[in-house]
């Protein structure tokens, strides 16, 4: 079993108060939960307008598999027109780690 973590830096377009920033942040969350059917959350920046740390959080058999869902959801977030990704980093955890 592999768990994969990815954290994503994005920033906002034209934001500005926390609830338009909320408007923004929940759909993508929401979407990449129903499409890749993955863990997510805002994770950071929360008294940030235009900036949102998303957390993506991945369980699979393989390590090749936990990193295609991770690759999928950092494109599908790259795509996204109101949206900048700024950085995304990926670990790898599997159970044999202490």
């Amino acid at each position: 079993m592999y768990v994969g973590a990815l954290t994503l830096d994005v920033l906002l377009g034209d934001v500005h108060s926390l609830k338009q920033k909320r408007s923004m942040v929940r759909p993508v969350i929401s979407e990449l939960r129903r499409k890749f059917s993955v863990s997510v959350s805002e994770v950071g920046d929360h008294d940030l307008y235009r900036r949102a740390k998303i957390g993506v959080a991945v369980v699979a058999p393989t390590a090749a598999h936990a990193r295609d869902q991770m690759d999928t959801c950092e494109r599908f977030v790259a795509g996204r027109p109101e949206l900048e990704l700024l950085s995304a980093r990926q670990r790898l955890f599997n159970e044999e780690e202490d």
